[in-house]
């Protein structure tokens, strides 16, 4: 299982700055490695720039859902339509408004 670090605030990844019903995932940071789940988490526990990640490098894992706990590539959740394939839980389609912080285009 993959250990989600920051100040989360239930077992399905919510944090503090993020947790609507929807907010159900946490980011693999390339600079790092850790899960966290918003950069907000990130930028409070660690003591560098965020590191995003580039484009061919999307077939990596990177997204955890909170409800499987299943690690999608990060392709697959860019094409997920908000909803994660495995267990079908709807995920933050407002996600999109910070994916330049985590992802290439």
């Amino acid at each position: 299982m993959c250990k989600v670090k920051g100040p989360i605030v239930d077992d399905q990844t919510r944090c503090v700055h993020y947790h609507s019903q929807t907010d159900i995932v946490a980011i693999k940071f390339k600079c790092c490695g850790h899960y966290y789940p918003c950069y907000q988490c990130h930028n409070e526990c660690e003591d560098h720039q965020i590191e995003v990640w580039p484009e061919e490098e999307f077939h990596r894992k990177a997204i955890l859902c909170g409800v499987c706990k299943t690690e999608l590539s990060i392709e697959q959740y860019k094409n997920c339509d908000h909803t994660c394939p495995v267990c079908s839980s709807l995920f933050n389609e407002g996600c999109l408004l910070h994916s330049h912080v985590y992802f290439q285009k």
